[in-house]
């Protein structure tokens, strides 16, 4: 396993392994990996969507698109890399990636985004409103569908069951 990930893990591990016993039982180190690693994503996503609406002057749906096709690359990059050891091939990976990613940017991104944005609220916030509520299905899709469910992230190294 490459040095970064192993550092990687451990940390994500080690932040789990300091969280109260109750709490570490709900938080698996995939959780924490997730968090960082899409944490990251999304202020690129909106670093991005900023600049093309504000900047580039182009039409929010067409902002939302392109900064969130751009970060979503990332992020599978990055948490396949980090995050998630895959089980199937990285084409049959890609596949389900694509299929959650359009299931998701359908109802949430662009339906919660430009639904809170109708409403008057400024369009960032409207699309971290919508942020929680991608982070949740994506990290459940990521988890079990994309990469499947594996043994590290089910138990905290060095901690007693």
């Amino acid at each position: 396993m490459a040095p970064t990930r192993v550092r990687f893990r451990r940390a994500c591990a080690a932040v789990v392994g300091v969280l109260p016993e109750r709490l570490a039982r709900l938080v698996a180190p995939s959780l924490v990996g997730f968090a960082l690693v899409n944490g990251f994503t999304f202020a690129v996503d909106l670093l991005l969507l900023t600049v093309l609406v504000d900047g580039v002057g182009l039409p929010l749906g067409i902002g939302i698109t392109v900064a969130y096709a751009t970060a979503f690359g990332v992020s599978f990059l990055l948490n396949r890399w980090l995050n998630f050891d895959p089980e199937r091939p990285v084409g049959v990976q890609v596949v389900l990636f694509v299929a959650v990613v359009a299931v998701n940017y359908a109802a949430i991104v662009l339906g919660v985004t430009q639904g809170l944005a109708g409403t008057g609220l400024p369009y960032q916030l409207a699309r971290l409103a919508a942020g929680v509520c991608e982070a949740l299905f994506m990290y459940g899709a990521m988890r079990w569908v994309v990469f499947g469910h594996l043994p590290w992230t089910r138990a905290v190294p060095d901690r007693p069951a």
